[in-house]
């Protein structure tokens, strides 16, 4: 037997509906269906019963665009009148009670709970029975089948009550048996739901209680992804995770499987496969208890959650003071606060945790009124919230075995500028997670996929100032090595942003560097050098590099600021190097302090590479005694005009002691013969 779980995106129209048919038609087992409510439909019934709650009497349109939804899927999948009459008079009573209930709600402008969890589950009554219609399939009334009870707030399943009454009815399926998911009661038979994402919750009930050999999760996406694709355009599908690498993929913001899910089939050692109901062939991610296949990557996956706040109750007279934690997790608890992350300094005088950023205020009148006391002493400091804050956290169970994770993790972050502001990290080294500014939450993701070898290849991101001859070559190299580059060295050049002396443009998802130039001409707009600098901050990108290629004091002014935001800069202009010796070191401090690069040799010994070989000798352990060179641009002029086709005469200069580094006092050179009559 499978259980198979469709949700609303995938019933979400009757076309949709065609599709969940051709995938039942297409099982050898028995299967037993949960389907969620149609898509958009729950938020709907929501909305109306606060309009109605609120007085608002436009809650009867919204009543009524939901019935004539739930109609005009009716009609489109059965085309016998008879059997649309048929199906209309099965999800009547639904009907009748959502126009009820909600009437009540605008007289008496009160909803209760009974009466919100009454609403908000009929969306599943109505799409079950009509879906039952359609498959031809055996319905079953949840609800007289998983019990529930109020605990923190919240409806918790009744395992008990519900393992009793489940079995009791295996025998009574049919060979397409169809349950809504979402939906329960309690012990007094009134209606009460699982949570946003429970009709997952119910297939793996009902899978644990039938003893199902595979429980599916249909829904709009390919599987479980390596992060955000919303974020990381490369991200991808993961093929297998075990259940505890799917728990904390789901805890920490991946919303493909709701988290309790997971432990009915886990304890039953059932596999879970995550199915795209739009494109059926896909494998999906498997998710089991086996072991994977030889050398798996280190992390599975990054998960990141958005809109919460960072609470941190501090305070030398925390410390040793035993209770403090039991009494602050309590008093959130009391508010129905849940806590997302906890962060204890190891000296116990500051306790950090992450809530939903909704929820903050609420969560600190609760810790002001549980520590009145201790604050007014001051043995608690104080508290601090900190808004528009994210979670990232990275799974992989093989975490465990590698050593130096930790290090890696927050170096790639760290020289990429994203500041961590507090850090979690189990025993079991199966996660780890940590605090960031919402802002820097795709730098962090991108730099983290390509560390960890997520990515199939690295990317670069480019801002150049200067289209003249050098800009412009160094244009035409990156368009025709780009090719090369990706195939030999993984690494892709993103052109970002270009600027010259009259304008700038940009293009967050990069341009064609072969065309750059006359895209600038034709649709730059008009800016500053500072203005460009300050775009670059803004659009705060991972791994970004600043290209100068002009001879501006203007431009090599803003070396400064870029580092100090971790942009990278590669120079082709002599001022800031060749200026104060205070000017020149700090920007090498920080460039160092920053983990980001400063290069520029391309403007020493006439774009001769010396540095780097100079480097590498003093590197190896060689002592650098005494640099002879020339340092007349004319003179290397001279020299790199020669050439064995130009004839040539012999031709003594005498120069002065200044224009050499070593005492020579005259140089005989071969120059062309045309160069004599100059």
């Amino acid at each position: 037997m499978k259980i198979l779980k469709f949700g609303g995106t995938s019933v979400g129209s009757a076309d949709n509906i065609r599709r969940v048919k051709d995938i039942i038609q297409n099982q050898n087992d028995q299967v037993v269906i949960v389907v969620s409510a149609l898509g958009g439909i729950t938020d709907r019934l929501i909305k109306a019963a606060t309009m109605a709650a609120e007085g608002d009497g436009q809650y009867a349109s919204e009543v009524k665009q939901i019935v004539e939804i739930h109609q005009n899927t009716i009609v489109s999948l059965f085309s016998d009148e008879k059997k649309q009459q048929e199906v209309s008079d099965l999800v009547a009573p639904e009907l009748d009670e959502l126009n009820s209930i909600t009437k009540g709600v605008f007289l008496i402008r009160e909803l209760s709970r009974k009466s919100l969890e009454s609403i908000s589950g009929i969306g599943e009554r109505l799409s079950s029975k009509i879906i039952s219609s359609f498959l031809d399939a055996k319905w079953f009334d949840s609800r007289k089948y998983i019990k529930t009870f109020v605990e923190y707030g919240k409806s918790q399943v009744d395992l008990e009550a519900t393992n009793n009454l489940l079995p009791a009815i295996a025998s009574d399926l049919d060979k397409i048996s169809l349950f809504p998911g979402f939906i329960s009661s309690n012990k007094k038979g009134d209606n009460t739901t699982l949570g946003r994402g429970g009709s997952d919750y119910t297939a793996s009930l009902l899978a644990a209680s039938f003893n199902a050999s595979m429980l599916e999760i249909w829904t709009d996406v390919n599987g479980f992804m390596t992060a955000d694709p919303k974020v990381i355009s490369r991200a991808y599908c993961i093929e297998h995770l075990s259940y505890a690498e799917a728990m904390e993929l789901s805890h920490f913001g991946a919303k493909v499987i709701y988290p309790p899910t997971i432990l009915p089939a886990y304890q039953k050692k059932i596999p879970i496969t995550i199915k795209n109901s739009f494109n059926p062939e896909a494998p999906g991610t498997l998710i089991d208890g086996h072991k994977e296949t030889p050398k798996p990557r280190q992390i599975k996956g990054i998960s990141s959650i958005k809109n919460v706040s960072l609470l941190t109750v501090h305070g030398m007279g925390m410390v040793g003071v035993s209770g403090i934690s039991m009494r602050l997790f309590a008093s959130l608890a009391a508010q129905e606060i849940n806590v997302i992350l906890i962060s204890q300094a190891s000296s116990e005088n500051s306790i950090s945790i992450v809530i939903e950023s909704d929820q903050s205020s609420k969560a600190r009148k609760a810790i002001e009124k549980e520590f009145k006391r201790e604050l007014e002493d001051r043995h608690i400091s104080g508290i601090d919230i900190d808004d528009q804050m994210a979670v990232v956290a990275i799974v992989g169970e093989n975490m465990k075995h590698t050593t130096g994770m930790s290090g890696l993790l927050f170096n790639s972050v760290g020289k990429n500028g994203v500041n961590v502001y507090a850090i979690a990290q189990g025993a079991s080294e199966l996660n780890i997670s940590f605090v960031i500014k919402e802002r820097d939450i795709k730098k962090a993701l991108n730099v983290i996929h390509e560390s960890f070898f997520l990515s199939d290849y690295s990317r670069l991101n480019l801002f150049l100032v200067g289209k003249g001859t050098v800009g412009s070559k160094l244009l035409n190299k990156i368009a025709a090595q780009s090719e090369k580059l990706m195939k030999e060295n993984r690494l892709k050049i993103r052109l970002i942003g270009l600027a010259g002396r009259k304008g700038m443009i940009l293009n967050n998802e990069g341009m064609d560097a072969s065309t750059a130039i006359e895209k600038l001409d034709k649709e730059g707009i008009a800016g500053t050098v500072g203005d460009f600098r300050d775009k670059i901050i803004e659009m705060n990108l991972a791994n970004s590099v600043f290209v100068d290629c002009s001879a501006s004091g203007e431009v090599a002014s803003i070396y400064q600021s870029l580092l100090d935001a971790n942009v990278s800069v590669v120079t082709a202009n002599k001022i800031a190097s060749s200026s104060s010796f205070s000017t020149y070191k700090k920007l090498k401090d920080t460039a160092r302090e920053k983990g980001v690069r400063f290069f520029f040799e391309t403007n020493v010994g006439a774009g001769l590479p010396i540095i780097a070989p100079i480097n590498d000798l003093v590197r190896s352990g060689d002592k650098i005694v005494r640099l002879e060179a020339v340092l007349s641009g004319t003179l290397n002029y001279i020299v790199n005009t020669l050439s064995e086709d130009k004839p040539c005469r012999r031709l003594s200069l005498k120069l002065k002691k200044k224009d050499l580094v070593s005492p020579i006092h005259g140089l005989t050179l071969v120059v062309p013969m045309w160069f004599e009559n100059h």
